[in-house]
């Protein structure tokens, strides 16, 4: 029985004239060469387990454009044996979606094996649309796999969540998205030989900003433009045309100086300078990840024990940039940077850090206090594990003991 109903046909038929984009013609089609989201299909890992022991219900997956989605989707369809149907919940006509969950469900009495739907940005579907796939997903005719750039639990409806599994997708990092580029280079160098220096490869890593897709875009723009000027080889003020103002034009002297100056900035609580520097790293293409990686490191060495709800903020401000991305992203890179510029400060964390470094290089393993070792254990009293640990609570509250060896009992790491 094939599908065409309503114009809708199994992804994999296209016909061969039509343009078929360069992230379309590199995408995975298998586990082992699907790249990045090592926490989903790692070895080992839940939705890799399910994947191959042919298992997996209905799921959605979510988390920014271009991270591997829809190219895992129809691996699972692959994997599976099954048919492999998409749809996009902002172009339904009207009537399309009941119709074709209605012929899938058909389809799959007829094959015995459920296909796969594919509904990309499933939280654009109405409340009755999501109600309307419960029963199909409930009693296994379809496996939907609904995908979303929003956070599900908010966007799905309760009854749509309770009946899937929930898988988040992160950005993908520059060398992952590097790899991804490797391979349409090949590509390209056999169909149109095109060659992308490695160094042009990274800087579109760096300038996609999680996105494989659209690095693969910029490559394949890129390619049309020089075979339009008759050159073979891309070059950086090719780069620079197409993406003026995003290409990273720092030397690494540059890179590492102005980060410096914005830490520096922060840790002086100047916030004007912060948000200078910070918008300057932006502008000349500086990873947002690097910097707010940047960010948890200064919230622990120079806020530290004065305000600890700094680690707390920038792990929010994170979670919310690789939600929604740039260019409104950049107002939580922003929020991060005045909290952490106006909040006050302290140096104790690193300090102690130091401090207890130097004790232990200058003292060697020294050996644990008898009163403090593991005593949980069959024949630790005999062994005179634990003997004389006092437990600092109810009447022992307040009571001083030696938590240090005996060599280096009067050390002082730590300083208020």
């Amino acid at each position: 029985m094939e599908l065409e109903f309503m114009g809708l046909g199994k992804s994999e038929g296209r016909e061969k004239d039509v343009f078929v984009l360069l992230s379309q013609k590199v995408a995975p089609g298998t586990l082992e060469e699907f790249v990045g989201q090592e926490h989903l299909i790692g070895k080992g890992k839940p939705l890799r387990v399910l994947i191959e022991r042919g298992q997996l219900r209905s799921s959605i997956f979510f988390g920014p454009p271009g991270t591997g989605k829809t190219a895992l989707a129809r691996i699972i369809a692959n994997k599976v044996n099954a048919d492999f149907y998409e749809l996009n919940a902002t172009r339904l006509e009207r009537g399309q979606l009941k119709e074709t969950v209605k012929n899938l469900g058909k389809l799959s009495k007829i094959k015995g094996v459920p296909p796969v739907l594919f509904m990309d940005e499933i939280h654009r579907l109405n409340k009755l649309q999501q109600e309307y796939l419960l029963s199909f997903t409930e009693d296994g005719s379809i496996i939907l796999i609904g995908s979303t750039t929003h956070n599900p639990f908010f966007a799905v409806s309760k009854a749509l969540l309770s009946r899937s599994l929930i898988f988040e997708f992160k950005p993908l990092c520059k060398e992952h998205i590097v790899e991804i580029l490797k391979r349409a280079k090949k590509l390209l160098k056999e169909e149109k030989g095109v060659d992308f220096p490695d160094k042009i490869l990274v800087k579109l890593a760096e300038v996609s900003e999680g996105d494989a897709r659209r690095a693969l875009n910029y490559m394949e723009v890129l390619s049309i433009i020089s075979l339009e000027k008759g050159v073979k080889q891309i070059t950086q003020e090719m780069l620079k045309e197409l993406l003026p103002g995003r290409i990273l034009s720092l030397t690494e002297d540059e890179h590492y100086d102005m980060i410096s100056a914005y830490i520096k900035s922060i840790r002086g609580s100047d916030p004007d300078a912060s948000v200078y520097w910070l918008v300057r790293l932006l502008d000349a293409g500086e990873d947002p990840l690097y910097v707010l990686r940047r960010l948890f490191v200064h919230a622990a060495e120079d806020i530290g024990l004065k305000n600890p709800d700094a680690i707390r903020v920038i792990a929010a401000c994170k979670e919310g940039f690789e939600m929604v991305g740039r260019p409104e992203g950049d107002l939580l890179l922003t929020l991060a940077t005045l909290y952490l510029a106006t909040s006050p400060k302290s140096n104790r964390v690193l300090r102690a850090l130091g401090r207890a470094r130097e004790v232990v290089s200058k003292t060697g393993n020294l050996e644990v206090p008898l009163h403090l070792r593991d005593s949980h254990y069959s024949g630790a009293k005999k062994l005179g594990r634990g003997k004389g640990y006092i437990y600092p609570y109810g009447k022992n509250k307040g009571v001083k003991q030696q938590y240090l060896p005996d060599e280096i009992k009067d050390e002082k790491i730590y300083e208020e």
